[in-house]
Protein backbone atom coordinates (compact mmCIF):
# COMPACT_ATOMS: atom_id res chain seq x y z
CA UNK A 1 0.00 0.00 0.00
CA UNK A 2 1.41 3.38 -1.02
CA UNK A 3 2.02 6.21 1.41
CA UNK A 4 -0.77 8.27 -0.18
CA UNK A 5 -3.20 5.36 0.19
CA UNK A 6 -2.27 4.94 3.86
CA UNK A 7 -2.88 8.62 4.54
CA UNK A 8 -6.30 8.33 2.92
CA UNK A 9 -7.30 5.29 4.95
CA UNK A 10 -5.84 6.17 8.35
CA UNK A 11 -8.39 7.15 10.98
CA UNK A 12 -7.80 10.88 11.23
CA UNK A 13 -10.16 11.33 14.19
CA UNK A 14 -7.90 9.13 16.35
CA UNK A 15 -4.83 10.93 15.01
CA UNK A 16 -6.34 14.33 15.83
CA UNK A 17 -7.21 13.29 19.40
CA UNK A 18 -3.71 11.86 19.86
CA UNK A 19 -2.08 15.15 18.86
CA UNK A 20 -4.56 17.15 20.95
CA UNK A 21 -3.72 15.10 24.07
CA UNK A 22 0.03 15.31 23.42
CA UNK A 23 -0.17 19.08 22.92
CA UNK A 24 -2.33 19.72 26.00
CA UNK A 25 -0.08 17.41 28.01
CA UNK A 26 3.05 19.27 26.93
CA UNK A 27 1.48 22.65 27.80
CA UNK A 28 0.77 21.39 31.32
CA UNK A 29 4.24 19.85 31.65
CA UNK A 30 5.66 23.24 30.68
CA UNK A 31 3.46 24.97 33.25
CA UNK A 32 4.28 22.54 36.07
CA UNK A 33 8.07 22.77 35.51
CA UNK A 34 8.41 26.40 34.39
CA UNK A 35 10.51 28.70 36.57
CA UNK A 36 11.68 32.29 36.25
CA UNK A 37 15.07 30.95 35.18
CA UNK A 38 13.60 28.80 32.39
CA UNK A 39 15.06 29.38 28.94
CA UNK A 40 13.93 28.33 25.46
CA UNK A 41 11.24 25.67 25.08
CA UNK A 42 13.81 23.75 23.02
CA UNK A 43 16.29 23.53 25.91
CA UNK A 44 16.67 19.77 26.44
CA UNK A 45 18.13 20.49 29.85
CA UNK A 46 14.54 21.14 31.00
CA UNK A 47 11.81 18.56 31.37
CA UNK A 48 9.52 20.34 28.92
CA UNK A 49 12.42 20.55 26.48
CA UNK A 50 13.08 16.82 26.76
CA UNK A 51 9.39 16.07 26.32
CA UNK A 52 9.33 18.24 23.19
CA UNK A 53 12.31 16.27 21.89
CA UNK A 54 10.47 12.99 22.45
CA UNK A 55 7.40 14.37 20.75
CA UNK A 56 9.66 14.82 17.73
CA UNK A 57 11.02 11.28 18.12
CA UNK A 58 7.44 10.00 18.33
CA UNK A 59 6.55 11.78 15.08
CA UNK A 60 9.46 10.07 13.32
CA UNK A 61 8.38 6.76 14.85
CA UNK A 62 4.84 7.24 13.53
CA UNK A 63 6.22 7.66 10.00
CA UNK A 64 8.23 4.43 10.36
CA UNK A 65 5.25 2.50 11.77
CA UNK A 66 3.03 3.59 8.88
CA UNK A 67 5.74 2.85 6.31
CA UNK A 68 6.22 -0.78 7.37
CA UNK A 69 4.15 -3.52 5.76
CA UNK A 70 1.03 -4.29 7.75
CA UNK A 71 1.96 -7.99 8.08
CA UNK A 72 5.26 -7.08 9.72
CA UNK A 73 3.70 -6.68 13.16
CA UNK A 74 1.95 -10.04 13.19
CA UNK A 75 4.89 -11.88 11.66
CA UNK A 76 7.41 -10.69 14.27
CA UNK A 77 5.12 -10.39 17.30
CA UNK A 78 6.65 -13.45 19.01
CA UNK A 79 10.16 -12.05 18.49
CA UNK A 80 9.12 -8.68 19.95
CA UNK A 81 7.72 -10.49 22.98
CA UNK A 82 10.92 -12.48 23.50
CA UNK A 83 13.07 -9.33 23.23
CA UNK A 84 10.89 -7.48 25.72
CA UNK A 85 11.10 -10.35 28.25
CA UNK A 86 14.89 -10.40 27.92
CA UNK A 87 14.97 -6.63 28.47
CA UNK A 88 12.94 -7.07 31.68
CA UNK A 89 15.30 -9.79 32.91
CA UNK A 90 18.30 -7.58 32.15
CA UNK A 91 17.08 -5.01 34.67
CA UNK A 92 18.08 -7.32 37.51
CA UNK A 93 21.71 -6.97 36.36
CA UNK A 94 21.97 -3.65 34.50
CA UNK A 95 18.96 -1.73 35.74
CA UNK A 96 19.05 1.77 37.22
CA UNK A 97 17.20 2.40 40.47
CA UNK A 98 15.00 5.50 40.63
CA UNK A 99 12.67 6.23 43.55
CA UNK A 100 13.28 2.76 44.95
CA UNK A 101 12.39 0.87 41.75
CA UNK A 102 14.93 -0.75 39.42
CA UNK A 103 12.82 -0.23 36.31
CA UNK A 104 15.08 1.70 33.93
CA UNK A 105 18.15 1.40 31.73
CA UNK A 106 20.42 4.43 31.86
CA UNK A 107 21.14 5.32 28.22
CA UNK A 108 22.88 8.58 29.02
CA UNK A 109 20.51 11.15 27.56
CA UNK A 110 17.40 9.45 28.89
CA UNK A 111 16.23 6.47 30.93
CA UNK A 112 14.49 3.66 29.06
CA UNK A 113 11.72 1.79 30.89
CA UNK A 114 11.39 -1.66 29.24
CA UNK A 115 8.02 -2.35 30.89
CA UNK A 116 6.55 0.14 28.40
CA UNK A 117 7.98 -1.89 25.51
CA UNK A 118 6.62 -5.04 27.16
CA UNK A 119 3.06 -3.65 27.06
CA UNK A 120 3.23 -3.29 23.28
CA UNK A 121 4.93 -6.65 22.80
CA UNK A 122 2.50 -8.49 25.09
CA UNK A 123 -0.53 -7.02 23.31
CA UNK A 124 0.95 -8.17 19.98
CA UNK A 125 1.89 -11.64 21.27
CA UNK A 126 -1.52 -12.20 22.85
CA UNK A 127 -3.29 -11.15 19.65
CA UNK A 128 -1.02 -13.45 17.64
CA UNK A 129 -1.71 -16.44 19.89
CA UNK A 130 -5.47 -15.92 20.11
CA UNK A 131 -5.81 -15.40 16.35
CA UNK A 132 -3.91 -18.60 15.56
CA UNK A 133 -6.18 -21.07 13.80
CA UNK A 134 -5.14 -23.82 16.23
CA UNK A 135 -6.13 -21.81 19.31
CA UNK A 136 -9.52 -22.51 20.85
CA UNK A 137 -10.11 -20.29 23.87
CA UNK A 138 -12.79 -22.71 25.09
CA UNK A 139 -10.05 -25.26 25.84
CA UNK A 140 -8.38 -25.08 29.26
CA UNK A 141 -4.93 -25.59 27.76
CA UNK A 142 -5.29 -22.62 25.43
CA UNK A 143 -6.75 -20.51 28.24
CA UNK A 144 -3.68 -21.34 30.33
CA UNK A 145 -1.21 -20.34 27.58
CA UNK A 146 -3.07 -17.10 26.87
CA UNK A 147 -2.99 -16.17 30.56
CA UNK A 148 0.68 -17.17 30.73
CA UNK A 149 1.54 -14.61 28.03
CA UNK A 150 0.07 -11.94 30.33
CA UNK A 151 1.43 -13.25 33.63
CA UNK A 152 5.11 -13.68 32.64
CA UNK A 153 5.90 -9.96 32.16
CA UNK A 154 3.87 -9.08 35.26
CA UNK A 155 5.92 -11.51 37.35
CA UNK A 156 9.15 -9.99 36.02
CA UNK A 157 7.98 -6.45 36.83
CA UNK A 158 6.61 -7.00 40.35
CA UNK A 159 10.07 -7.62 41.98
CA UNK A 160 11.50 -4.34 40.58
CA UNK A 161 9.25 -3.41 42.53
CA UNK A 162 6.67 -1.82 40.23
CA UNK A 163 3.24 -3.30 41.05
CA UNK A 164 1.47 -0.48 39.20
CA UNK A 165 2.99 -1.39 35.84
CA UNK A 166 2.43 -5.10 36.56
CA UNK A 167 -1.27 -4.44 37.18
CA UNK A 168 -1.63 -2.95 33.68
CA UNK A 169 -0.89 -6.30 32.04
CA UNK A 170 -3.87 -7.95 33.71
CA UNK A 171 -6.13 -5.53 31.82
CA UNK A 172 -5.33 -7.66 28.76
CA UNK A 173 -7.51 -10.40 30.24
CA UNK A 174 -10.47 -8.46 28.83
CA UNK A 175 -9.15 -9.24 25.33
CA UNK A 176 -9.50 -12.94 26.15
CA UNK A 177 -13.05 -12.35 27.43
CA UNK A 178 -13.87 -10.51 24.22
CA UNK A 179 -12.75 -13.56 22.27
CA UNK A 180 -14.85 -16.06 24.20
CA UNK A 181 -13.36 -16.82 27.61
CA UNK A 182 -16.29 -18.05 29.78
CA UNK A 183 -17.75 -15.24 31.88
CA UNK A 184 -17.62 -17.26 35.10
CA UNK A 185 -13.91 -16.44 35.23
CA UNK A 186 -14.82 -12.75 35.36
CA UNK A 187 -17.46 -13.46 38.01
CA UNK A 188 -14.87 -15.27 40.13
CA UNK A 189 -12.33 -12.47 39.70
CA UNK A 190 -14.80 -9.71 40.64
CA UNK A 191 -16.06 -11.80 43.58
CA UNK A 192 -12.53 -12.23 44.94
CA UNK A 193 -11.93 -8.49 44.74
CA UNK A 194 -15.20 -7.80 46.57
CA UNK A 195 -14.41 -10.35 49.27
CA UNK A 196 -10.95 -8.82 49.69
CA UNK A 197 -12.36 -5.31 50.12
CA UNK A 198 -15.28 -6.37 52.35
CA UNK A 199 -12.94 -8.36 54.60
CA UNK A 200 -10.61 -5.40 55.04
CA UNK A 201 -13.47 -3.02 55.75
CA UNK A 202 -15.76 -5.16 57.93
CA UNK A 203 -13.95 -8.41 58.76
CA UNK A 204 -14.69 -12.08 58.10
CA UNK A 205 -17.45 -12.27 60.74
CA UNK A 206 -19.63 -9.67 59.02
CA UNK A 207 -18.93 -11.29 55.66
CA UNK A 208 -20.22 -14.63 56.99
CA UNK A 209 -23.30 -12.91 58.49
CA UNK A 210 -24.00 -11.35 55.11
CA UNK A 211 -23.65 -14.74 53.38
CA UNK A 212 -26.05 -16.34 55.86
CA UNK A 213 -28.65 -13.60 55.31
CA UNK A 214 -28.24 -13.95 51.54
CA UNK A 215 -28.81 -17.73 51.82
CA UNK A 216 -31.95 -17.27 53.93
CA UNK A 217 -33.38 -14.78 51.42
CA UNK A 218 -32.41 -17.07 48.52
CA UNK A 219 -34.28 -20.04 49.97
CA UNK A 220 -37.25 -17.89 51.04
CA UNK A 221 -37.78 -16.42 47.58
CA UNK A 222 -36.95 -19.45 45.45
CA UNK A 223 -39.66 -21.00 43.34
CA UNK A 224 -40.67 -24.60 43.78
CA UNK A 225 -39.43 -25.40 40.28
CA UNK A 226 -36.02 -23.93 41.01
CA UNK A 227 -33.52 -26.31 42.56
CA UNK A 228 -30.62 -24.76 44.44
CA UNK A 229 -27.46 -26.92 44.29
CA UNK A 230 -26.81 -27.13 48.02
CA UNK A 231 -23.47 -28.95 47.92
CA UNK A 232 -21.82 -26.67 45.30
CA UNK A 233 -23.21 -23.64 47.14
CA UNK A 234 -21.75 -24.91 50.41
CA UNK A 235 -18.36 -25.57 48.83
CA UNK A 236 -18.39 -22.08 47.32
CA UNK A 237 -19.17 -20.53 50.71
CA UNK A 238 -16.37 -22.56 52.32
CA UNK A 239 -13.90 -21.35 49.68
CA UNK A 240 -15.02 -17.74 50.19
CA UNK A 241 -14.57 -18.00 53.97
CA UNK A 242 -11.09 -19.56 53.59
CA UNK A 243 -10.09 -16.79 51.18
CA UNK A 244 -11.45 -14.17 53.55
CA UNK A 245 -9.46 -15.64 56.44
CA UNK A 246 -6.31 -15.46 54.31
CA UNK A 247 -6.88 -11.79 53.46
CA UNK A 248 -5.87 -10.45 56.85
CA UNK A 249 -2.76 -12.65 56.91
CA UNK A 250 -1.70 -11.45 53.45
CA UNK A 251 -2.53 -7.84 54.29
CA UNK A 252 -0.56 -7.85 57.56
CA UNK A 253 2.35 -10.13 56.63
CA UNK A 254 2.86 -9.88 52.86
CA UNK A 255 2.00 -6.26 52.09
CA UNK A 256 4.57 -3.64 53.00
CA UNK A 257 3.59 -0.89 55.45
CA UNK A 258 3.31 1.70 52.68
CA UNK A 259 0.86 -0.55 50.84
CA UNK A 260 -1.18 -1.08 54.01
CA UNK A 261 -1.24 2.66 54.59
CA UNK A 262 -2.47 3.33 51.07
CA UNK A 263 -5.26 0.77 51.35
CA UNK A 264 -6.06 2.09 54.82
CA UNK A 265 -6.38 5.62 53.48
CA UNK A 266 -8.38 4.54 50.43
CA UNK A 267 -10.86 2.34 52.33
CA UNK A 268 -10.91 4.58 55.43
CA UNK A 269 -9.70 1.67 57.57
CA UNK A 270 -7.85 3.87 60.03
CA UNK A 271 -10.22 5.28 62.65
CA UNK A 272 -7.70 7.12 64.81
CA UNK A 273 -7.85 10.80 63.65
CA UNK A 274 -4.24 11.50 64.64
CA UNK A 275 -2.85 8.49 62.81
CA UNK A 276 -5.10 9.17 59.82
CA UNK A 277 -3.76 12.72 59.63
CA UNK A 278 -0.20 11.36 59.84
CA UNK A 279 -0.91 8.97 56.93
CA UNK A 280 -2.38 11.81 54.87
CA UNK A 281 0.78 13.84 55.41
CA UNK A 282 3.04 10.96 54.38
CA UNK A 283 1.64 8.27 52.08
CA UNK A 284 -1.45 10.29 51.21
CA UNK A 285 0.31 13.63 50.83
CA UNK A 286 0.38 13.60 47.01
CA UNK A 287 -3.31 12.79 46.71
CA UNK A 288 -4.30 15.34 49.37
CA UNK A 289 -2.39 18.16 47.66
CA UNK A 290 -3.67 17.05 44.25
CA UNK A 291 -7.27 17.22 45.45
CA UNK A 292 -6.68 20.70 46.87
CA UNK A 293 -5.07 21.89 43.62
CA UNK A 294 -8.00 20.66 41.52
CA UNK A 295 -10.51 22.07 43.99
CA UNK A 296 -8.83 25.48 43.92
CA UNK A 297 -9.20 25.69 40.12
CA UNK A 298 -12.96 26.11 40.28
CA UNK A 299 -14.92 26.20 37.03
CA UNK A 300 -12.67 28.28 34.79
CA UNK A 301 -9.28 27.69 36.46
CA UNK A 302 -6.65 30.18 37.55
CA UNK A 303 -5.10 30.53 34.12
CA UNK A 304 -1.97 29.32 32.35
CA UNK A 305 1.12 29.63 34.61
CA UNK A 306 -1.10 31.08 37.35
CA UNK A 307 -1.56 27.96 39.48
CA UNK A 308 -0.29 28.86 42.95
CA UNK A 309 -0.06 25.25 44.13
CA UNK A 310 1.60 24.26 40.88
CA UNK A 311 4.12 27.11 41.10
CA UNK A 312 4.70 26.36 44.79
CA UNK A 313 5.52 22.68 44.12
CA UNK A 314 2.84 21.57 46.55
CA UNK A 315 2.07 18.45 44.50
CA UNK A 316 5.04 16.07 44.10
CA UNK A 317 5.42 14.35 40.72
CA UNK A 318 3.05 16.92 39.24
CA UNK A 319 4.47 16.68 35.74
CA UNK A 320 4.28 12.87 35.69
CA UNK A 321 1.70 10.84 37.62
CA UNK A 322 -0.16 13.91 38.92
CA UNK A 323 -0.23 16.00 35.74
CA UNK A 324 -4.04 16.02 35.81
CA UNK A 325 -3.96 18.20 38.93
CA UNK A 326 -2.22 20.93 36.90
CA UNK A 327 -5.09 20.83 34.42
CA UNK A 328 -7.59 21.12 37.28
CA UNK A 329 -5.87 24.08 38.94
CA UNK A 330 -5.02 26.17 35.88
CA UNK A 331 -7.84 25.23 33.51
CA UNK A 332 -10.57 24.34 36.01
CA UNK A 333 -13.60 22.16 35.39
CA UNK A 334 -13.66 23.17 31.71
CA UNK A 335 -10.10 21.94 31.23
CA UNK A 336 -10.55 18.63 33.06
CA UNK A 337 -13.85 18.01 31.27
CA UNK A 338 -12.16 18.64 27.91
CA UNK A 339 -9.42 16.11 28.67
CA UNK A 340 -11.95 13.51 29.84
CA UNK A 341 -14.09 14.05 26.73
CA UNK A 342 -11.05 13.65 24.46
CA UNK A 343 -10.09 10.36 26.11
CA UNK A 344 -13.70 9.14 26.05
CA UNK A 345 -14.09 9.88 22.33
CA UNK A 346 -10.76 8.17 21.65
CA UNK A 347 -11.83 5.01 23.49
CA UNK A 348 -15.19 4.89 21.74
CA UNK A 349 -13.50 5.43 18.38
CA UNK A 350 -10.95 2.67 19.00
CA UNK A 351 -13.74 0.27 20.00
CA UNK A 352 -15.53 1.12 16.77
CA UNK A 353 -12.35 0.50 14.78
CA UNK A 354 -11.65 -2.80 16.56
CA UNK A 355 -15.19 -4.08 15.98
CA UNK A 356 -15.04 -3.48 12.24
CA UNK A 357 -11.85 -5.48 11.71
CA UNK A 358 -12.28 -8.65 9.67
CA UNK A 359 -8.73 -9.68 10.48
CA UNK A 360 -8.76 -11.44 13.86
CA UNK A 361 -5.23 -10.35 14.77
CA UNK A 362 -6.05 -6.69 14.15
CA UNK A 363 -9.27 -6.90 16.17
CA UNK A 364 -7.61 -8.58 19.15
CA UNK A 365 -4.66 -6.22 19.11
CA UNK A 366 -7.08 -3.29 18.95
CA UNK A 367 -8.79 -4.47 22.10
CA UNK A 368 -5.38 -4.90 23.71
CA UNK A 369 -4.62 -1.25 22.95
CA UNK A 370 -7.97 -0.18 24.41
CA UNK A 371 -7.44 -2.26 27.57
CA UNK A 372 -3.98 -0.84 28.26
CA UNK A 373 -4.92 2.77 27.60
CA UNK A 374 -8.18 2.51 29.54
CA UNK A 375 -6.65 1.08 32.72
CA UNK A 376 -3.93 3.76 32.65
CA UNK A 377 -6.55 6.47 32.23
CA UNK A 378 -8.92 5.11 34.87
CA UNK A 379 -6.30 4.46 37.55
CA UNK A 380 -4.32 7.65 36.96
CA UNK A 381 -7.26 10.02 37.15
CA UNK A 382 -8.82 7.95 39.95
CA UNK A 383 -5.74 8.31 42.16
CA UNK A 384 -5.32 12.02 41.33
CA UNK A 385 -8.86 12.82 42.50
CA UNK A 386 -8.61 10.48 45.49
CA UNK A 387 -11.07 7.68 44.63
CA UNK A 388 -8.31 5.10 44.07
CA UNK A 389 -5.09 4.41 46.00
CA UNK A 390 -1.82 5.79 44.63
CA UNK A 391 -0.26 3.22 42.32
CA UNK A 392 2.04 5.31 40.18
CA UNK A 393 1.24 4.95 36.50
CA UNK A 394 1.20 7.81 33.96
CA UNK A 395 -1.66 9.32 31.99
CA UNK A 396 -1.20 8.17 28.36
CA UNK A 397 0.15 10.78 25.87
CA UNK A 398 -0.05 13.34 28.66
CA UNK A 399 2.41 12.72 31.48
CA UNK A 400 6.10 13.60 31.28
CA UNK A 401 8.29 10.68 30.26
CA UNK A 402 10.08 9.83 27.04
CA UNK A 403 9.62 6.05 27.29
CA UNK A 404 5.94 6.39 28.11
CA UNK A 405 5.14 8.78 25.26
CA UNK A 406 7.18 6.81 22.73
CA UNK A 407 5.69 3.40 23.51
CA UNK A 408 2.12 4.67 23.94
CA UNK A 409 2.56 6.18 20.47
CA UNK A 410 3.85 2.89 19.10
CA UNK A 411 1.00 1.02 20.80
CA UNK A 412 -1.66 3.22 19.21
CA UNK A 413 -0.23 3.71 15.75
CA UNK A 414 0.47 0.03 15.14
CA UNK A 415 -3.27 -0.45 15.50
CA UNK A 416 -4.05 2.51 13.26
CA UNK A 417 -1.65 0.99 10.68
CA UNK A 418 -3.45 -2.36 10.94
CA UNK A 419 -6.75 -0.53 10.53
CA UNK A 420 -5.64 0.94 7.20
CA UNK A 421 -5.68 -2.60 5.83
CA UNK A 422 -9.26 -3.36 6.89
CA UNK A 423 -11.58 -4.95 4.38
CA UNK A 424 -14.78 -3.91 6.05
CA UNK A 425 -15.80 -0.30 5.60
CA UNK A 426 -17.93 1.64 8.05
CA UNK A 427 -18.04 4.52 10.47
Amino acid sequence: MSGRSILKRIDWLSVFIYFALVLIGWINIYSSTFTDDSSSIFDIGTRYGKQLFFIGVSLVTIVIILALEVNFYERFSSLFYLISMVSLLGLFVFGKTIAGATSWYDLGFFNLQPSELAKVATALALAKYLSDIQTDIKRRKDQFYALLIIIVPALLIIPQPDPGSALVFFALIFVIFREGLPLYYLVVLVSLILVFVITLMYGTVWLVIGMVLFTIILFALKRKTLKIPVIPLGLTYAAVILFSLSVNFVFNNVFEQRHRDRFGLWLRLEKDPKKLEQIRKSIGYNTYQSEKAIESGGFFGKGFLEGTRTKGDFVPEQDTDYIFSTVGEEWGFLGTATVIILFSVLFLRLISLAERQKNAFARMYGYGVISILLIHYFINIGMVIGILPTIGIPLPFFSYGGSGLLFFTILLFIFLRLDTNRLKEGF
